[in-house]
């Protein structure tokens, strides 16, 4: 028997991942498991360190861009879900997403990861990396990967649709 107790949904609130959102809402409902939601924002002040010559404040660059993170998130991850499945809501900050969202994974004991996938394809994925794919190669769990669009399975529950055609 499958048992699902803890369910991550990793976001960089794109399509894909408002997608992989609405699968991991459904499969936390129907296993009765918490929903970690998880953005992983750019680490502004690592990525500046080694440059010199600037005046600039990485610090309050960094925490605008954790602000606006969080905004996001509080904006997607609804009352009816803090309600519902005990949702948190979890902004950390990196340089590598990947590694970010599997040690999260590995720390909140995680049964089912699900993120999307732009499914970029041979040079795109040689040059950009895909997230997904190091995620799905050290995940500590099973990975559901969700493209955008993607063919539907999860359909509406028979009850709604009887209670909507009456």
């Amino acid at each position: 028997m499958i048992t699902l107790k803890n369910v991550l949904v990793a976001t960089d609130f794109g399509e894909a991942s408002e997608t992989a959102l609405q699968y991991g809402r459904d499969l936390a409902r129907t296993f009765g498991a918490l929903l970690h939601v998880l953005h992983v924002a750019d680490d502004v002040r690592a990525r500046a360190a080694g440059v010199e010559g600037y005046a600039v404040d990485f610090s309050e660059i960094q925490s605008e861009v954790e602000a606006s993170a969080r905004k996001q998130l509080d904006a997607i991850v609804t009352d009816e879900d803090r309600r519902q499945l005990a949702a948190k809501a979890i902004v950390q900050t990196s340089t590598t997403p990947a590694l970010a969202i599997v040690l999260y994974a590995k720390e909140a004991n995680v049964d089912l990861l699900v993120i999307g996938t732009h499914g970029r394809g041979g040079m795109a994925r040689l040059f950009m990396g895909s997230v997904a794919e190091r995620v799905v190669r050290t995940a500590p769990c099973p990975v559901l990967t969700v493209r955008h669009p993607e063919h539907e399975f999860v359909g509406p529950d028979a009850l709604q649709v009887v209670t909507k055609s009456q």
